[in-house]
């Protein structure tokens, strides 16, 4: 018969303890560092004039029937040539808006739409109109002036902004939340 099996002393019981919180402790770190997310470039423009802004866009026609659509965004560029990446509200990409001089491109999933200029591409997909020179500079925080638009910056510096288009019809409203 053998003798029975002394406890481990105190001591040795809490460096077990130790080693076991240290490793569940990186383990732990190590999961939510695989899941953070990328750091975020900063709204505004740069040096060369290469904007980037990133949020909320709605933009409602009031068309018949009616048109309203929200999403996620992305934009990166300036008027001649940039990006619009739109997401859903969990982040997946749902499209991409890719223009230069003589050529715009929507690409959704295996679809693509090719166009000669961002302002046709634009007008075929929402039924409206939407001036890219005033939607930058706006986003700067410049009051652009854009025949039959009415835009309000007061929100600007917060990173909100509103622009209606009156004339001509359809009436339309751009509204955009973004990371100022």
């Amino acid at each position: 018969m053998g003798s029975p099996q002394a406890a481990p002393p105190a001591s040795a019981r809490r460096r077990c303890l130790q080693r076991g919180l240290l490793l569940a402790l990186s383990s732990t770190t190590a999961l939510l560092g695989a899941c953070a997310l990328p750091a975020r470039r900063a709204s505004g423009t740069d040096e060369a004039g290469e904007g980037y802004w990133s949020g909320r866009l709605a933009l409602q026609v009031e068309s018949e029937p009616p048109q309203s659509w929200s999403a996620g965004f992305e934009l990166m560029g300036r008027p001649e040539a940039g990006e619009l990446r739109i997401a859903s509200p969990l982040g997946q990409v749902l499209a991409q808006l890719h223009w230069q001089p003589g050529a715009a491109v929507l690409v959704r999933g295996s679809d693509r739409l090719q166009r000669p200029s961002l302002p046709a591409l634009v007008r075929e997909l929402t039924g409206t109109d939407i001036p890219m020179e005033g939607l930058f500079a706006w986003l700067r925080g410049q009051a652009a002036e854009v025949a039959g638009w009415e835009a309000d910056l007061s929100r600007q510096p917060e990173g909100r902004i509103s622009a209606r288009r009156l004339q001509p019809l359809p009436v339309t409203t751009l509204r955009l939340q973004f990371e100022p």
